[in-house]
């Protein structure tokens, strides 16, 4: 593998990946409810997020950032939650009842991080509007992964003095410069790779700190790397496996500082 290969692992860091609804929350306002639920708590927890709903009714579950049904406990309207992030400022939840879908809910946050406004639709009723105010927690930084980062040489043993720069294209996607080029969005489809070895990069959210990158050549997985950034926004660290061109397998811890 190349030197500048390696750059391209750095396709899988989704910008903005901190959660920024984490946190705590009141509502302000509410449209077509009765009795809604007053205040929402979203927290961190293993690969997703612990949310408690509470007031005159209450809702507790966690659930994980992969796409998969999770199963929940102790919430008789469902007992199956499933979230996909649309964007950094949008998510969406599928509550689930023996599988079948009984409501889809979707936050969006507004620009500064101050405001949440969640939609809850229904089938055969009309849309549940609740606006919620940050009442507690720190807004997140819009991008824990911009910028320059260099390879810390005291703690890998692949010693390449490695230098990376991110950044966002204002689309919700990246640009990565290098050996090689491209711009890709983490959307989950495959995106075209320039000069690489390898020929489609796509992108995975693990949870708010880490992302999974997946290479394909030849329409087949060539390598996996997982990224995870640091609670303070300092270090990166990188675990890569796959296969090189001669058939060789490779795997690879590295960690990178932020300049």
């Amino acid at each position: 593998m190349r030197k500048l290969e390696l750059l391209g692992l750095v396709a899988a860091i989704q910008l903005g990946a901190a959660d920024p609804r984490l946190g705590s929350w009141t509502l302000i306002s509410a449209q077509s409810a009765l009795d809604p639920p007053n205040k929402i708590s979203i927290t961190s927890l293993d690969s997703g997020v612990h949310v408690v709903i509470s007031g005159d009714t209450h809702v507790d579950f966690t659930a994980k950032w992969d796409g998969h049904e999770t199963s929940v406990k102790g919430n008789p309207g469902f007992n199956q939650i499933e979230l996909r992030r649309i964007n950094k400022h949008q998510a969406e939840v599928k509550e689930k009842k023996d599988g079948a879908v009984v409501a889809t809910v979707r936050d969006k946050l507004s620009t500064d991080g101050s405001e949440l406004t969640i939609t809850t639709s229904v089938k055969g009723r009309a849309n549940q509007i609740t606006v919620w105010t940050r009442s507690g927690g720190t807004k997140v930084a819009d991008n824990l992964f911009a910028g320059e980062w260099t390879q810390d040489l005291s703690r890998t043993r692949l010693r390449q003095g490695l230098v990376l720069k991110i950044e966002a294209d204002g689309t919700e996607g990246i640009r990565f410069f290098g050996d090689f080029s491209y711009t890709a969005r983490f959307d989950g489809k495959e995106y075209n790779l320039k000069n690489s070895r390898n020929d489609t990069v796509t992108l995975v959210l693990v949870d708010a700190h880490q992302v999974d990158s997946i290479y394909r050549r030849d329409d087949q997985v060539a390598q996996k790397d997982r990224w995870v950034v640091s609670a303070d926004g300092q270090q990166m660290t990188l675990t890569t496996t796959g296969t090189l061109e001669t058939g060789q397998q490779l795997r690879e811890n590295l960690v990178f500082r932020k300049q």
